[in-house]
């Protein structure tokens, strides 16, 4: 049965620029640690990121603040619908309030609910806007 979940936390840079960098492919390859991204700010496109292993859809962007895409792994069976992220961003003291609730995960994909989002996302995001320009 699909399940859904939401994690959060705060990342050291303003919302548009995690909004900038997510949806571009330089800028996410340098946020999640030099993985090869293609990926773009249009309404409608598709993207894969992760060196192929994560795919999906630009189903929802308002600028600065909520992105909406279908998504999918590699280890998606063929019968499994894409799942779907919504991330919101927020101003926050200290940069900006990132939450991320992912719904419609197949039964068994629990690696990004149990700290992966946490370890392939927001830590190197930290990393990297602590040192960008």
């Amino acid at each position: 049965m699909p399940f859904e979940f939401s994690v959060s936390d705060v990342i050291p840079a303003s919302p548009q620029a995690i909004y900038d960098a997510w949806l571009s492919s330089d800028g996410r390859k340098k946020m999640t640690g030099g993985k090869p991204a293609q990926i773009s700010a249009q309404q409608d496109a598709a993207f894969t990121v992760w060196n192929g292993y994560l795919s999906g859809r630009n189903l929802k962007l308002e600028r600065p603040r909520r992105i909406v895409q279908s998504w999918r792994t590699t280890k998606f069976t063929a019968a499994d619908p894409d799942s779907q992220i919504e991330v919101l961003l927020e101003p926050a003291p200290e940069g900006a309030r990132i939450t991320v609730h992912h719904s419609n995960v197949p039964d068994g994909h629990t690696s990004y609910r149990d700290g992966g989002w946490q370890r392939s996302y927001f830590e190197p995001m930290k990393e990297y806007f602590k040192r960008a320009p």
